[in-house]
């Protein structure tokens, strides 16, 4: 018997989607058991990994873990940690881009605003940054897995308007 086909369609182990933990396959199943979080099923047929007591799934893109989103909440949540992490790595986002399959689930928790000038041009904002949704989905394409991207440039330094006291 080929050892290969003893694991799971991702191989005898791969990190927690949860804590990024390494964790092993059970061999002859499709299941990867995390002392943590419990049993997570490889799909063959759809290449997701599925959280068996909760339901939620995820696909992977160049060895990192994405999680599918159903809710918008999960999806806006996800974002607003995201730029969470990017502020305090002293950078900050300029615009959201969010993968077209997520169209329809988030638009209407869009912010819309009209122009000042009273146009009906309509940027969707989210979080107070204009959202742009992916292009076409083409076959491998990234945005068959990621949720999200940032665009972003560097921060702007922290300034104290206290006078400095000993100089």
């Amino acid at each position: 018997m080929n050892p290969a086909l003893q694991y799971p369609i991702f191989g005898p182990e791969i990190q927690c989607p949860h804590c990024r933990q390494v964790i092993p396959a059970l061999t002859l199943t499709d299941t990867y058991l995390c002392p943590r979080h419990g049993a997570f099923e490889a799909n063959p047929k759809t290449s997701e990994l599925v959280h068996l007591q909760s339901g939620r799934y995820w696909r992977r893109w160049q060895e990192e873990w994405y999680r599918q989103h159903t809710h918008p909440d999960g999806i806006r949540f996800e974002i607003h940690e995201a730029l969470d992490r990017l502020y305090t790595q002293g950078y900050r986002a300029t615009k959201v881009i969010i993968a077209r399959r997520y169209k329809e689930l988030v638009s209407t928790y869009l912010e819309r605003n009209t122009s000042w000038r009273g146009t009906s041009e309509s940027i969707p904002r989210l979080y107070g940054l204009p959202v742009e949704f992916s292009q076409e989905i083409q076959e491998n394409s990234c945005w068959d897995v990621i949720n999200f991207d940032l665009e972003k440039e560097p921060g702007v330094p922290k300034r104290y308007p206290y006078f400095r006291l000993f100089e």
